[in-house]
């Protein structure tokens, strides 16, 4: 009797074994409106960008005293006044000072520098607006710029609830102060 229990227990252990080594079949999803959705959000937001680097580009070319240069995270910038200093960027940690006022495209002011103080920041190591945050790095201290931000480094689909309107482009002008 014992020796046909342990022979069906090793019958059972090799189906099981056989069965566990056998390759898992891909689950496809049952339901396809998720797969629509999320095509139909992609073309929306491609759409979006495209709109908003059109907005950028005609405001940059209205502003004819200003020289605007490309940077690889999609925004435009132009210096209003450059340092002569050949002092480095600031990187992670560097303690930055700056002012800024926030403008949608067509210069009219939303936030002024006195409601919005100055900023005393520790470069990618505190919350920040990316938009500041990208600015910052290009700055040297007694530089003031002029940024083209689109949307998404700004208050993206949400706005700020006041006077930033949703998927608002914005024009951001940031003067970096000297510490002492």
């Amino acid at each position: 009797m014992r020796s046909k229990t342990m022979k069906n227990s090793l019958y059972l252990m090799l189906l099981c074994f056989f069965f566990a080594c056998q390759e898992n079949k891909a689950r496809y999803p049952l339901n396809k409106s998720k797969e629509v959705f999320l095509n139909t959000s992609a073309s929306r937001n491609k759409a979006l960008l495209a709109r908003e680097e059109s907005l950028i580009r005609q405001s940059a070319q209205r502003d004819s005293l200003l020289e605007f240069q490309s940077s690889e995270k999609g925004f435009l910038y132009a210096y209003i006044k450059k340092s002569k200093e050949n002092i480095p960027l600031p990187k992670k940690g560097t303690p930055v000072r700056f002012e800024y006022q926030i403008e949608d495209l067509n210069k009219s002011i939303l936030y002024e520098k006195s409601e919005l103080g100055t900023v005393d920041y520790l470069v990618d190591q505190e919350d920040l607006v990316p938009a500041l945050r990208e600015g910052i790095r290009l700055m040297r201290p007694k530089e003031v710029v002029v940024f083209l931000f689109p949307s998404y480094l700004c208050y993206g689909y949400q706005g700020d609830g006041d006077k930033i309107g949703v998927n608002q482009p914005l024009r951001f002008t940031i003067e970096r102060l000297p510490i002492n």
